[in-house]
């Protein structure tokens, strides 16, 4: 009898043949899929109609186009054209001050952003599905087999929505997701800055992530040892990108042809225009302009002096990021260049400056992303099982939940790496409470009605206790996709109840951008608002024990005792109600100190009641032994 073959652990029926993996960056503008191939890693595409995806979806009669298919439906059906559904991933209703400024129909009376095309309605998610499908279908048709996993990058500054949204969408497109992979992360890849033979041996390297793409900028420094990719701060500005350069050169188009707008037609042909110049002038000292019936010419110099000060902007940023990461210019290695934007002569410029170190710009940076997103797939299907590479991302706002008077109690902080685990101890705040609501929120601001709620469940069946005796241990993780979980255990009966964090609705970069600017112009007012509050249910507590104390034992105190004591927590009352924190903190004082006579008085016939029926000398002898 012959012996049956068994094929080696992890590895297809043919010994060492490799399994198919891709790493796509799914962006706003334009979608990519890679792979790596004998030679490295590619991009696939092919000859009619490139690698690049337009990030674009039509829904017509009886078919769905996508990419550059899906171009020419852009004017002439609007409607039933999605484009750059990124925006949308993660997002309410509420979240928009203005819909009407999308050429679509959103469905009526509804929080999430569906959109109504021919097809019926239409989530970001199932948009982004589609694309993502596109993808990895021309990938297999490509690789000639089927996809085992795909690693999907997103936004360093993607919130917890916006990431389970995207790894919902490759769900629906039936792609097994090895990983969420942060983009900054993922270009440092791409350059084999994990390699510890790349220019410095054994020793750390400290590396920049600029990117700036077309509508946002992010930077990220990170530190590089052995193989572990580790994410040492991020930063970004969600308004600033090559779309804010076309609009200022649209601008000096206009008023040095002394022309008016007054279509759609017209101002999307002058936005061409405007990026036709700065793509010139990337690589030429002028641009010839022709507009309205009219001959200009832009210089470089004048293009740089226009877009000087939003470059300007971009540095500081990047100044906050180092003191975030507790580094000084100059201790950066190398600076990696992300995004159409850094084609700019005058960002490389600007940039090489402040950081005084080489860039890296070799590899186009509307692929790179892409490219390291690929060669991490490789590596976690198991096809180099000798490569030793760990990427430590980092939580971009910080993870906590609500306290007694709406205060924010942070578990996670921001710029924490991940995978990271914390637990904290909670307790009851009444007698006799058997039920707790968690509130996870996201942000940096004191009061939770300035941070972003997440989700809120209950834990039910806590013993009922006096208030502060139960313990509540509350545990967040987050794991290497960015992706929370949170649980709370009452720790003497082990009764638990957790949650994994699926919120309808997310942040966009510029909402987390916003946050963190306010929690920085907040910063003193905060401090103020939270101690008030802190120092509300300090009085709050202590008047609800006062009065749980009065109706047990009120013949303690006589008739005047007791007027006293009820007019002291009357204008306890009022004074919490004020807001007036000096007065407060007088008048808690107060009450506190009237209040310590009643509760000697408790104590001794507590004492008195214990001692009933008994002789001092049995507790002599219970001593002696």
């Amino acid at each position: 009898m012959s012996l049956l073959q068994i094929s080696e652990p992890g590895q297809s029926p043919q010994p060492h043949q490799g399994k198919l993996a891709v790493g796509i960056d799914l962006g706003t503008s334009n979608s990519l899929v890679c792979a790596v191939r004998r030679a490295g890693p590619v991009t696939i595409g092919d000859d009619e109609l490139g690698d690049l995806v337009p990030s674009i979806v039509h829904y017509g009669e009886n078919s769905t186009q996508v990419g550059k298919q899906a171009v020419p439906y852009l004017l002439s059906d609007t409607e039933n054209t999605l484009v750059s559904v990124k925006r949308f991933i993660g997002k309410s209703r509420d979240d928009f001050s203005d819909l009407s400024e999308f050429p679509y129909r959103f469905e009526d009376n509804a929080d999430s952003l569906r959109v109504q095309t021919r097809q019926g309605l239409v989530s970001p998610v199932e948009a982004s599905a589609k694309i993502l499908n596109y993808l990895v279908e021309r990938a297999e048709q490509q690789l000639r087999g089927s996809i085992d996993g795909a690693v999907i990058t997103v936004p360093a500054y993607f919130d917890d929505a916006q990431r389970q949204e995207t790894k919902a969408a490759a769900t629906l497109a039936g792609i097994k997701v090895l990983r969420l992979l942060n983009e900054p992360t993922a270009a440092a890849v791409a350059y084999g800055l994990d390699n510890p033979e790349e220019e410095g041996g054994d020793e750390d390297r400290l590396i920049a992530v600029y990117d700036l793409g077309g509508g946002t900028f992010d930077i990220s420094i990170l530190r590089l040892h052995r193989g572990v990719f580790e994410v040492l701060a991020t930063g970004g500005d969600s308004a600033l990108g090559g779309d804010d350069f076309d609009a200022l050169l649209a601008n000096w188009i206009l008023q040095q042809s002394q022309s008016t707008l007054s279509s759609p037609e017209q101002i999307r042909g002058l936005q061409l225009k405007a990026r036709q110049a700065k793509e010139d002038l990337a690589l030429l000292s002028e641009s010839p302009i022709e507009y309205n019936g009219q001959k200009l010419t832009l210089s470089r110099e004048q293009m740089n002096q226009l877009i000087d000060p939003l470059v300007e902007k971009t540095i500081r940023v990047c100044r906050r990021a180092l003191r975030d990461a507790e580094l000084e210019t100059g201790q950066i290695d190398a600076v990696v260049m992300v995004g159409g934007s850094t084609r700019v002569a005058l960002v490389q410029q600007k940039v090489a400056e402040f950081f005084d170190a080489p860039l890296k710009a070799d590899i186009d940076p509307d692929r790179v992303v892409a490219l390291g997103a690929a060669i991490q797939a490789d590596i976690l299907v198991g096809n180099h099982s000798d490569q030793n590479m760990l990427l430590l991302d980092v939580v971009p706002l910080s993870l906590g939940l609500e306290t007694v008077g709406g205060l924010t109690e942070k578990i996670i902080h921001r710029n924490t790496t991940i995978p990271v685990a914390r637990a904290q101890e909670f307790t009851t705040y009444k007698d006799g409470q058997t039920a707790m609501q968690i509130h996870v929120v996201q942000g940096e601001r004191e009061l939770v009605q300035d941070c972003r709620s997440l989700a809120k469940f209950e834990l039910t069946g806590i013993p009922p206790m006096v208030a502060g005796a139960a313990r509540i241990k509350v545990q967040f993780q987050v794991d290497t996709d960015g992706l929370l979980s949170v649980s709370a255990e009452e720790t003497t009966t082990g009764v638990r109840a957790e949650v994994a964090v699926k919120p309808s609705y997310g942040l966009q970069q510029e909402e987390i951008a916003t946050m963190l600017k306010d929690s920085f112009e907040h910063a003193t007012e905060d401090v103020a608002a939270r101690s008030l509050r802190e120092h509300q249910v300090e009085a709050e507590g202590l008047a609800l024990a006062i009065e749980s104390a009065l109706q047990a034992d009120g013949e303690l105190l006589d008739a005047e005792e007791q007027e006293v004591m009820q007019l002291a927590l009357e204008q306890l009352r009022k004074i919490v109600d004020s807001g007036n924190l000096r007065e407060l903190q007088c008048e808690i004082q107060h009450v506190s100190k009237l209040s310590e006579s009643f509760a000697a008085r408790r104590m001794d016939q507590s004492v008195r009641e214990a001692l009933s029926g008994h002789k001092v000398d049995e507790f002599d002898s219970t001593t002696d032994t």
